[in-house]
């Protein structure tokens, strides 16, 4: 396939797990060797598809900024599937625990499955919450589908609430709408709170404010987002391939440059796909 329509491919894609994206746009990306004005257009275009994946604006800004394009793009594809958030998430979780999660987390869901002495109680997001709970039945895994009204007492019921995050700046993460109101609900009751933040989605806030200028709901009304934005005050740790740590220490392992070319005031770079 050509990186253009490799690129247009990726750039329509919806519902693709982080992963995913990333080999698919590192491949794209890589085709295009010495043509700049060519990497940067594409870059933007790819960001524009997918504003708020932290992932893409890490792999997107190691490609324009690195020496050797092609490099850096299959370097952060490496890292990237070597990954072991998943694993630390796992490994650190209390035995016999009961873990609330919102939808269905791409990382999270498949540490549960791989610790299967857990109770899951997945509340019920964008309709995906079933089948996490399907995938954790078939893993011989507790799990409780859980629907939005009954969320405080899931949360309530829980030892410990787990949200994912696909991007996190220096005060703040992204995270699936309906992932708030678990995490305040959490901090009522008094159950803490692991925020799970895997290679290339940690921000400087450079870049993490570039990404929200880019964050559009398609509306003027802010109930359109599909991501809430949670306060890292409002989390006990943030989980990443080290494991739980505190979030001021977490935030400080981003290795994510900052690409200027990126950020929504400089000059477009082309038309639209």
């Amino acid at each position: 396939m050509h990186p253009i329509e490799r690129l247009r491919y990726v750039a329509r894609a919806g519902g693709v797990e982080q992963a995913t994206l990333v080999r698919e746009t590192a491949s794209a990306l890589s085709a295009f060797g010495d043509d700049s004005i060519g990497l940067v257009t594409a870059c933007r275009r790819i960001i524009d598809r997918h504003p708020t994946s932290g992932p893409l604006w890490w792999l997107c800004a190691r490609v324009l900024v690195g020496e050797h394009p092609r490099d850096e793009a299959w370097n952060a594809l490496e890292e990237i599937e070597d990954d072991r958030t998943g694993g630390a998430l796992g490994y650190s979780l209390p035995d016999d625990s009961v873990v609330c999660v919102i939808g269905w987390p791409e990382i999270a869901g498949e540490a549960l499955v791989k610790r299967g002495d857990a109770t899951v109680l997945a509340v019920d997001v964008g309709g995906e919450a079933t089948g996490l709970v399907q995938r954790l039945y078939r893993a011989d895994s507790e799990a409780v589908d859980i629907t939005p009204d009954r969320m405080a007492g899931a949360v309530a019921s829980s030892t410990l609430v787990v949200v994912e995050s696909d991007a996190v700046g220096p005060t703040h993460a992204l995270a699936v709408a309906g992932s708030l109101p678990a995490v305040l609900l959490a901090r009522e009751a008094g159950v803490p709170v692991w925020l799970v933040a895997g290679v290339g989605r940690l921000l400087p806030a450079r870049m993490w404010e570039g990404m929200l200028a880019r964050r559009d709901p398609g509306g003027d009304d802010l109930w359109e987002f599909d991501e809430d934005i949670i306060p890292l005050d409002f989390v006990d740790a943030i989980v990443g391939p080290k494991g739980p740590q505190s979030p001021d220490i977490a935030i400080r392992r981003t290795d994510c440059p900052v690409a200027v070319e990126l950020f929504k005031d400089v000059g477009n770079q082309g038309g639209s796909w």
